[in-house]
């Protein structure tokens, strides 16, 4: 029988997770993410998905379900659809009002390509330190060529917005790529005959003072080269003359007329209408973010550098893809990007800071990998989800330095002339606009106050299961934001999804872990009253409102007390660590019942989130899981 692989564990986890794929309206991806368009939200486990080996976070924005896996989020992708479900184009639209709806199509049309442009805008800084290191380079045919290779897909833009516009909006992909074609058509090949009998293209005719018109209405040119908007709004145009020709054409010339017909119509109305108005919109777009930058641009920087990674967390940073190239195809260059590499990197440096300073050796086996995504790749949802954000203070600090280094880069006038996903290899982007010392400078200055703020400020580290520090007490931070829970027996953890009862599974009684006992002691997490006291089960309250669940074995009620040997009394007051009852093993598991023992929070009081921390093998009054917030 053949072996699943890791991407196809994790894709039927999370599938289970989520309610199943039956659950499952459609899912896309972007760089980082899957992005679920769920039917009915209340069969998914939140807490369940997020426990799963391979996901990083669970991000709920936009009407849809994102779950964080990071760099080999295509492979998990590719093993969900595997399963059977239906891929985002034009049939899973996400729920909710107008901004959602956007935010979904524009990641659906960008993210299959996003990693190409990346790759080209990566060779473009590379061939960018080359000239810089040695000019003459770039009057060779080398240069040409690699330079070619970088740029063509830019160029091109529309022909790969044609292909992935017309799978979202269920339109002929080949019958778009024809009309994006003729837009390129219209600025590179020479059609008309210029004053002086030479061949002009369109755009070129029009620009020399010629009048170019379809059936006697006038034709406003303009460059279709990178276009954007226009093509976009093109195929969703296409998308709906197409649908009334199936309807209305008979069947036997359907094949070719509607192509047919669709190109007559579609592309005069792109040249007469929808591509001067949409070309226009761009232009305003790149000029208003220009005007910004002219006004005020260290504020424009800053600000745009201190929120980019709030806007990370809900997921929709891929929603300025189209408006950075936009910029790009107006101006030639980005403002907005270059302000993007100081938050990306600062939030490289917290991450690096939690790093050397945390003692917890599962979050330094996170923080690792984590800042050197941030680095090299510029992802930094790792780091994000599984380092700052989860410490909180390393996460504002990380703000703080992109909000200095924006502006501090944005003053300089610096920008990036390709697309890349900002990182410390493709710095070299932002060589030839603006001030570049100054972009340096900005980095520079949003690392050093990032990393030395988280390290020298610090932060609240996790607790140690595995230095064996012992819990001797519902242990919290001078602030009360962490509590820390022991774990109850000794044994192996396994995360509560894992359990096989459907009711502590879900998460319908509150968040935790369980454990595989070793030995048949049981002592209590947290300090607190015993509100209840089961010969199977045990709940306590502590002083500050949390209140906790121990619940030994599955279904063993059904066994009445058999096997356990009670060290409490309800209303007792417990410390941590208090033996709470003694439990015959082989007894349980001859019956044919489930050791398990769950601990779970039943009501967190305060704090808003419950963070499983020991694995592996866990011993009593060691640090389980803790309380945040």
């Amino acid at each position: 029988m053949a072996t699943s692989s890791k991407y196809e564990v994790i894709a039927e986890d999370v599938l289970r997770g989520i309610g199943g794929k039956e659950n499952v309206r459609s899912v896309a991806h972007c760089a980082t993410r899957l992005r679920f368009v769920l039917a009915d939200r209340s069969k998914a486990d939140k807490d369940a998905v997020e426990a799963t080996r391979g996901v990083i976070a669970v991000v709920e924005s936009g009407g849809q379900f994102q779950v964080v896996i990071g760099n080999t989020v295509g492979n998990v992708y590719q093993a969900v659809v595997a399963q059977g479900v239906e891929e985002r184009d034009g049939g899973g639209s996400t729920p909710g009002g107008f901004l959602p709806r956007a935010m979904d199509i524009v990641t659906s049309i960008f993210t299959p390509f996003l990693w190409t442009l990346a790759a080209v805008g990566l060779l473009k800084a590379f061939l960018a330190v080359a000239v810089k290191i040695s000019p003459g380079f770039q009057g060779t045919s080398t240069y040409a060529i690699w330079f070619a290779a970088a740029d063509a897909v830019f160029q091109f833009l529309p022909i790969l917005l044609a292909i992935t516009a017309a799978k979202r909006f269920r339109a002929n992909q080949f019958t778009a790529v024809a009309i994006a074609g003729a837009l390129i058509y219209s600025a590179t090949i020479p059609v008309m005959a210029g004053k002086d009998g030479t061949s002009l293209t369109m755009q070129a005719f029009h620009q020399a003072g010629g009048h170019l018109t379809f059936l006697g209405i006038p034709v406003v040119m303009t460059s279709y080269l990178s276009a954007v908007i226009p093509t976009i709004l093109a195929v969703y145009f296409q998308s709906y003359v197409e649908r009334l020709l199936e309807r209305v054409m008979p069947t036997v010339i359907r094949n070719f007329t509607v192509p047919l017909v669709t190109l007559a119509i579609v592309v005069p109305v792109v040249f007469l209408a929808i591509g001067p108005v949409s070309s226009r919109v761009g232009d305003v777009i790149a000029s208003g973010i220009q005007n910004l930058w002219d006004v005020a641009p260290w504020a424009a920087g800053g600000l745009f550098g201190g929120v980019w990674q709030s806007i990370v967390i809900f997921g929709v940073h891929w929603g300025f893809a189209p408006i950075v190239t936009q910029e790009m195809a107006s101006t030639g260059h980005s403002l907005l990007l270059a302000t993007v590499f100081p938050a990306i990197l600062s939030q490289g440096a917290a991450t690096f800071a939690v790093f050397l300073k945390t003692r917890n050796p599962d979050l330094k086996a996170v923080a690792g990998p984590a800042s050197l995504s941030a680095f090299v790749a510029g992802v930094t949802e790792p780091a994000i989800y599984g380092v700052t954000l989860r410490l909180k203070r390393p996460f504002v600090f990380a703000s703080i330095g992109g909000a200095v280094g924006g502006a501090i880069a944005a003053a300089g006038g610096s920008g990036t002339d390709g697309f890349v996903l900002p990182g410390a290899i493709t710095l070299a982007s932002t060589l030839n606009v603006g001030n570049f010392a100054l972009q340096l400078i900005g980095c520079g200055a949003g690392v050093a106050l990032a990393f030395g703020l988280t390290f020298i400020v610090g932060f609240k580290d996790l607790p140690t299961a595995a230095e064996g520090a012992a819990v001797d007490g519902a242990s919290a931070d001078a602030d009360g934001t962490v509590v820390t829970l022991a774990a109850p027996v000794a044994g192996k953890v396994v995360p509560l999804s894992e359990v096989p009862d459907k009711v502590f599974a879900s998460g319908a009684l509150g968040s935790g872990l369980a454990v595989i006992p070793s030995e048949g002691k049981v002592y209590a997490p947290i300090g607190g009253t015993l509100v209840s006291v089961m010969p199977h089960a045990f709940g306590i309250r502590s002083d500050t409102g949390v209140e906790v669940l121990v619940h030994i074995g599955l279904n063993t009620v059904e066994l009445k007390g058999r096997g356990f040997t009670a060290a409490v009394t309800q209303g007792q007051k417990v410390s941590v660590g208090d033996l709470l009852t003694d439990v015959d093993l082989k007894l349980i598991t001859d019956a044919g019942y489930d050791p398990t023992t769950v601990l779970i929070v039943t009501d967190p009081g305060s704090h808003s989130a419950v963070v499983p921390t020991a694995t592996g093998d866990v011993q009593p009054r060691r640090a389980a899981l803790d309380l945040i917030g």
